[in-house]
């Protein structure tokens, strides 16, 4: 007996859209269903808005099934024209490889690509795709599908109707080329599902249409809700742009913090998407939010939980820290390790000193850029406004020394209550 997948993702939030849902149920009930995901590789690393659909493929694994992730490094060459106003740069095959293994490196977070009886696999369309022929894919793909049926796709009228977007056959094809994964995985490795964001239910719809044309074998698909902030943006966008799982492109830091600001009306359903927390703990964790919202608990969790996935525990605890420490204030310089300091110096404005005989602490704080004048340095220290390592400093003529230097030579200053300099001096 296998569990019911399709359940725990419905009550959890996954399912927008699911083609036979019944017929899916009883199919997740009787035998281990092989589902896969697609990942198009148009950059080094996966973001916050491909964590729903490698959640869904964490907890088919975890439920008995097998995930299958597909990296594009065919229809990656081309680009999904799904939701998109303009063609995409065309990228080579050499950088569409070098993706594909940086994403690799990423989904083994979240998928066991070990395990005996449902281990996971990855596999790269290029790999079929680009042996195809054009004759080959025209007769046994192309003919199934007719022009009419590819008119009626959202994305293609909607660049057909204006003039300066149009569209290329390339990306006229793609709905085809994806059709075609589908089958090839559905002959290779038995896989009965497919599963995306919304915008993939046309594409979806054509590997199901293509599997039954071909092999009167009958397929399924499942489409993931598209989730909006309170101002209509789509999640995991931020001012910045993306929020990426790549710790270059966003340091953890900023990744727990992005959890962190989570809204309120959003956290619940957020904690249901991306954490492996059972249903039960949702609960009491939010029956504990209600009574007290201003203490950001839930989204502390939400942070911690998923920080730890992407990150490992280690940058999950730095991260927190350093927020608690940027953010709330109190912190005991012992714990201040070099890690921490390189962590901080990413986070806000950071500069290198020579230490010198009677440094004046006014004359740093001009030097360093966090007073425009020592005559604001004194006032402030004066009024009690600067901290250096945690501690108060309120002696106008208070000058620094070499013991006052913590690991590395690093010295952490705070100017009222939320702005940091952080200083190394040597």
């Amino acid at each position: 007996m296998f569990h019911d997948a399709l359940d725990v993702l419905r009550k959890r939030g996954f399912i927008e859209w699911c083609s036979h849902p019944e017929s899916l149920g009883d199919l997740f009930k009787k035998e281990r269903v092989s589902a896969y995901i697609g990942f198009d590789p148009t950059a080094d690393s996966l973001h916050v808005g491909h964590l729903i659909p490698i959640m869904g493929l964490a907890w088919l694994q975890r439920l008995g099934h097998r995930p299958i992730a597909l990296a594009g490094g065919g229809t990656g060459m081309i680009g999904d024209p799904s939701g998109k106003t303009a063609e995409r740069m065309l990228l080579t095959v050499e950088k569409v490889r070098e993706n594909v293994e940086a994403v690799k490196l990423q989904l083994a977070h979240f998928l066991d690509f070990e395990a005996s009886e449902n281990g996971a696999l990855l596999v790269n369309n290029y790999d079929w795709l680009g042996a195809i022929g054009l004759i080959d894919f025209l007769r046994e793909t192309g003919k199934h599908f007719t022009v009419n049926y590819l008119l009626g796709r959202e994305y293609v009228r909607s660049r057909l109707e204006d003039p300066e977007k149009s569209i290329s056959f390339t990306e006229f094809s793609y709905s085809l080329l994806q059709a075609r994964d589908f089958q090839h995985l559905m002959e290779t490795y038995g896989c009965k599902l497919q599963m995306g964001g919304n915008d993939q239910q046309g594409n979806i719809i054509s590997g199901i249409d293509l599997i039954r044309k071909t092999s009167g074998a009958e397929a399924f698909g499942i489409t993931y809700p598209l989730l909006l902030d309170s101002a209509g943006n789509k999640f995991g966008k931020t001012a910045g742009g993306a929020v990426w799982l790549s710790a270059e492109r966003t340091s953890p830091y900023r990744f727990f913090q992005f959890w962190i600001n989570s809204e309120d009306s959003q956290v619940e359903k957020l904690l249901k998407l991306y954490t492996f927390l059972p249903l039960e703990e949702i609960a009491s964790i939010m029956a504990a939010h209600a009574e007290h919202p201003e203490r950001r608990e839930a989204q502390r969790i939400l942070a911690r939980q998923i920080t730890t996935t992407v990150h490992g525990e280690g940058a999950a605890k730095r991260s927190e820290r350093a927020s608690e420490i940027l953010f709330g204030g109190a912190f005991d310089a012992a714990e201040l390790d070099g890690d921490m300091f390189r962590l901080l110096a990413g986070e806000v404005p950071f500069g290198q000193l020579t230490l010198r005989p009677g440094y004046l602490l006014a004359e740093l704080l001009v030097d360093c850029g966090a007073c425009a004048s020592r005559g604001e340095a004194k006032r402030l220290l004066r009024g009690g406004g600067v901290t250096v390592n945690g501690t108060k400093v309120d002696d106008e003529s208070a000058s620094l020394k070499g013991s006052d230097l913590l690991s590395e030579g690093y010295l952490l200053l705070r100017l009222g209550k939320r702005r940091f300099h952080l200083l190394r001096l040597s």
